[in-house]
């Protein structure tokens, strides 16, 4: 998930490396387009990536975690990649669930357009890959799944955290995946004290997946 530069901490908007660039809603570094592929179920589809993406080298280990190891979406409803970079999130929902529709969301605007083009070249018509302040206020979500921006530190990951789990409908699951090593468990911890029940469901490689819904599911 991309943040404003203005709500970057210090020492990513001083760093010019290629780790902080998909925080920035315009990449000032240069494009460089790539194809990178995905297995969804037997198929393997070819996605744009490009520089001042996250995951531009190819879909990374956690996103990977995440598709393989958390439980399928809902067949239907509204559904939501928090952090969508170029859509492999996305279009993986998008394709598992059909009658469902994807909101895939992001402040990097390179991301945005590279999640477009491939939900278009994937046939993924359910998907809608936007800015998160073009997602209407009244939708709410059946399920949630992200690899969240844990580099932008904890202040800012919390308030991304705040502002969309709370629209997740009554007893419906975020699924998010995070390394062991960039605090996976504290997060885990901070979201129990802001009443969330959390549950650790998978530990693989290095991630957690972890499950969180809100204390009145």
């Amino acid at each position: 998930m991309s943040i404003p530069k203005s709500r970057m901490p210090n020492s990513a908007r001083q760093k010019t490396g290629r780790t902080t660039q998909y925080f920035e809603p315009e990449p000032q570094v240069a494009s460089r387009p790539r194809v990178v592929k995905m297995a969804v179920g037997e198929a393997v589809l070819e996605l744009q990536a490009d520089r001042g993406v996250f995951g531009s080298r190819g879909v990374d280990l956690g996103t990977q975690t995440l598709l393989r190891e958390a439980p399928p979406p809902p067949a239907q409803g509204e559904l939501l990649d928090l952090g969508c970079g170029y859509g492999p999130i996305a279009i993986h929902l998008a394709l598992a669930a059909p009658s469902a529709h994807v909101w895939a969301i992001d402040v990097n605007e390179r991301a945005i357009e590279l999640a477009r083009s491939n939900a278009a070249a994937a046939h993924a018509s359910n998907l809608t890959a936007c800015t998160p302040e073009e997602v209407p206020e009244a939708v709410s979500f059946d399920a949630i799944y992200s690899n969240p921006p844990v580099r932008v530190g904890k202040a800012a990951l919390h308030e991304i955290l705040l502002r969309w789990l709370p629209r997740l409908r009554p007893g419906a699951p975020a699924y998010l995946v995070v390394q062991r090593n960039l605090g996976a468990d504290s997060l885990a911890t901070w979201l129990e004290s802001q009443g969330f029940q959390v549950g650790r469901l998978k530990s693989k490689k290095g991630f957690r997946i972890l499950e969180v819904r809100s204390a009145a599911s």
